[in-house]
């Protein structure tokens, strides 16, 4: 029997709204460019993802993949909602840096489910919060509202996938949205 290599599953991305409500077109964004990180990693094996376009950077798309799990939860999770979830991804000395740092391609399909998982959880735990509900960030001492917390992870997730085309590119040569 011929060894099967994994390799990232297509995803069918949807547009975001045009014409909704502030809530709907917040959630639509995210979700657009939640679906964007995963079409980035669709097709590739847990060794591409692994691959980092411009060592010695620990810059891979698994790394992304890890890291924005990490911050939904964190955002989402354990800041508006309080949650006293752990991180996904930690070093065992308390470095940070472990979603890269410690990306491993043989986890890679077992990673993307997680933030798939997390993406879920994340919209399950938000649901019925208003965009206007705050929360005191731990670390800053600044008060922030759900709908800050949109705007930043639409933010967070833009900017990454830029991250993601560009290591994209240098992996298998693929370009586009």
């Amino acid at each position: 029997m011929r060894h099967m290599t994994w390799t990232a599953p297509p995803i069918t991305r949807t547009d975001e709204p045009y014409v909704a409500d502030e809530r709907t077109l917040l959630e639509g964004y995210l979700d657009r460019h939640r679906a964007t990180l995963l079409h980035k990693c669709a097709g590739l094996t847990g060794r591409q993802l692994a691959q980092a376009s411009a060592p010695p950077s620990t810059l891979t798309l698994l790394g992304l993949v890890r890291h924005l799990a990490d911050v939904e939860r964190t955002w989402f999770r354990r800041r508006v909602r309080g949650e006293a979830v752990p991180s996904l991804y930690s070093h065992p000395d308390g470095r940070p840096g472990a979603s890269f740092d410690l990306a491993d391609p043989a986890g890679a399909e077992a990673d993307l489910a997680a933030l798939a998982a997390e993406q879920q959880a994340c919209r399950d735990a938000v649901a019925g919060v208003s965009l206007d509900d705050t929360f005191v960030h731990e670390r800053l001492q600044e008060t922030m509202s759900l709908r800050w917390v949109y705007l930043h992870m639409i933010e967070e997730y833009a900017r990454h996938n830029g991250h993601a085309d560009v290591i994209r590119e240098a992996v298998d040569g693929v370009t586009g949205e």
